[in-house]
This record gives structure tokens, sequence and C-alpha cells, in this order.
């Protein structure tokens, strides 16, 4: 028996009950912690905490793993959501996942886990995590369309220091085989996308909660009315879905996208064709750079490769410092419908190197 006690977080899904799984058999003294961060379920309709629940206990129960249940609905709203909503109602585009990890995954969670008498913490996300000579680095898991590293950006030297992810060297058609043999409940059930506690098509429900919409004009970039937006922060930059502009006359047959929001008159600008020049940016400023090992000048001055969207497409890019200690990303070719509130995320061949918010498009 390992004498080393890893305590994993568990959501319900197959690749935390898997993980459990892997971690038994490398004879760890597993226990488990099911995170329940958000208090409103029954009243938005929109969490399945109860539903989760039922599925982490029938995989610990088939390992006979202890379950331990927390919540830390309190830190996550005070840490996470009220600033994803001060920044919402700026137009900005938040990912709230990038700061639960960060602060409740990866910080409460840690905390508590240690209180327990744990030796280290894992969870189901698909990164890996490489020590040379004491320094740890954040890097791309072998299955890399399940690659989570854009996420999980921001943790620092002493939360990897702490930290395993069991699925680093597998594939996911692995991993549900082994959930499969097991006989977990949830070797088939469809992943969840979206807020860690909302579903992408629940969202404007969700948000009408908290933020009022105005409805207002739609213009092209001639400041021609198109139409009507039902409210300005239901969209995002870049937005195909959903705008509510179908053919026009006297405009080409191509599809619309939102390019700019303007808060102060409630007015929502959209322009036709995917490659529009008015989607595309080569230079972003970036605020709250965060660089994994190192300081941030290991980032600067060398052709590195970030993305701005979790499996977003790869850019060749240029970091460079800014007098007011932000940061300028110049990249080869340009970005796609980046978006003030984004994550941009930076990496060197496997190695994800840390990211910082962009500020300014």
């Amino acid at each position: 028996m390992n004498n080393k006690k890893i305590i994993i977080g568990v959501s319900g899904g197959v690749d935390s009950a898997v993980s459990m799984k892997l971690l038994k058999d490398q004879e760890y003294n597993v226990e488990a912690i099911f995170m329940k961060n958000w208090d409103e379920d029954d009243t938005i309709d929109v969490c399945t905490v109860k539903e989760d629940l039922v599925y982490v206990e029938d995989a610990c129960n088939k390992l006979s793993i202890k379950l331990h249940t927390v919540n830390f609905s309190d830190e996550y709203w005070n840490n996470i959501f009220l600033d994803f909503l001060e920044k919402y109602k700026k137009g900005h585009t938040p990912n709230p996942d990038i700061l639960c990890n960060k602060y409740i995954k990866f910080k409460v969670f840690i905390e508590y886990a240690e209180k327990l008498g744990a030796n280290k913490v894992a969870t189901g996300h698909y990164a890996k995590i490489v020590e040379n000579n004491g320094t740890f680095f954040l890097e791309r898991p072998k299955d890399k369309k399940k690659d989570q590293t854009y996420f999980l950006h921001t943790l620092d030297q002493n939360q990897l220091s702490k930290i395993i992810f069991p699925l680093s060297n597998f594939y996911k058609s692995e991993v549900k085989k082994i959930a499969k043999s097991c006989n977990f409940a949830s070797y088939n059930r469809k992943e969840s996308m979206g807020i860690c506690f909302i579903g992408n098509k629940k969202f404007k429900k969700f948000i009408s909660n908290y933020i009022n919409n105005m409805p207002g004009d739609i213009l092209d970039d001639n400041e021609n009315i198109l139409g009507t937006h039902k409210g300005i922060f239901y969209t995002t930059i870049g937005q195909r879905e959903g705008i509510g502009i179908g053919g026009i006359k006297n405009k080409k047959n191509l599809p619309w996208y939102v390019y700019k929001k303007d808060l102060v008159n409630n007015k929502l600008y959209i322009c036709q064709g995917n490659n529009n020049k008015l989607l595309l940016h080569n230079k972003l400023k970036i605020n709250d750079m965060h660089v994994i090992q190192g300081d941030t000048n290991t980032i600067l001055n060398k052709r590195l490769e970030c993305q701005i969207r979790h499996l977003g497409e790869k850019h060749q890019c240029f970091i460079n410092k800014t007098t007011d200690n932000s940061f300028f990303v110049e990249s080869f070719l340009p970005f796609k419908s980046p978006a003030s509130g984004q994550s941009l995320v930076i990496y060197e061949n496997e190695k994800c190197l840390g990211g910082g918010i962009i500020t300014n498009v």
C-alpha cells in the first residue's frame, strides 16, 4: 500500500471516475471530494449537482473510496461570480472556468484537502505536470483533442507541486473503455459544456437573472440600422448564431458576425463574412500576465505560440512589454474575433508558459 494520501476532486463525469481507478491501481490511499460551487440550482433550474452526486457515489462505492462533500458556494460567489458579473456588465467576455481553477479547484480545494491529511490532490483534467530540478512545468497531455491547459494556465509553482493529473498519458477513448470495464454509471454520460454550473444553451436565461438587458439597434459599419437586438449583454464578439439577422436586401449572401459592442449607446455592430477585416487583429494588449515558471522577462522577444480560446487556433507570436507594465502580443496571422476579457494563453512547444487577459482590441 502506498502511504501517500491522495484526495481527488470528483465531478460525476467519466474522467474523474477513471482517475480514481488509476490512482487506486497505483495503490495510493485515495479519498474523494465532491465540491458544490453553486447554491441556486433549485431556483434557476440550470445546475445538475444532485444528478452529479449520484454518479460520484456510484464510482466511489464501486472503488470503495471514502467520499467527502463540501460546499464552496460562498467562495465561488465572492471570488469568481461577482467579478464575472462586473466584467460582463462592461461588455467583456470573461472565462469563469479559469478563475474557478485558480481560486476554487486549486486553492480552496487544496487547502481543504490538506486539512484532511492529503499529501497531494488530483483531478480528471487532461494536462501534464513535469518536474525538473524542483521546477514544475505544465504541458499539453497525450490527447491533444482534450487538452485543458488553456483553463489551467494561471496555476503557480506551489499549486503544481501538489497536483496529480492521472489522465495525462491517456486518450479519451481509453478512458471510456476503462470506465465501461469498471461498470461506472458515467461511462457513457454526455460531457458537460460551458460555464462550470451552466450549459451553453441555458446561459441567456441564467444571466438575465442578474443583468438587465435592453433592446437596441443593430448596425453595420456604415451606421445603417439592420435590426434590433434583444440585449447587448447576450452577445459576444465573433458571434454568428442568434443575432436575429437574416437575408437583407442589397447585401451579400454571407453570414453576419458581431464585431463591436457600444454599451454607452446600446448599439450592436455586425459585419459580413468570417474573414472580414473588422474581425481580424494582429496585435492585442494584455494585462494581468502570469508566468508559470520564472518571470515575465522569460517570454519577451522570442517566437512563441498562443491561443485565445480553448482548443482554438494556434498563432505564432512575439510578446513585448509596454511602458505601463502591460504587454503587446503580435501575431504573424491575425486573431479572429478577439474580445476584451478573454484569456490569451502562451505556449512554447508542448509547455504552457502562462497567459493574461485581453484588455484592448
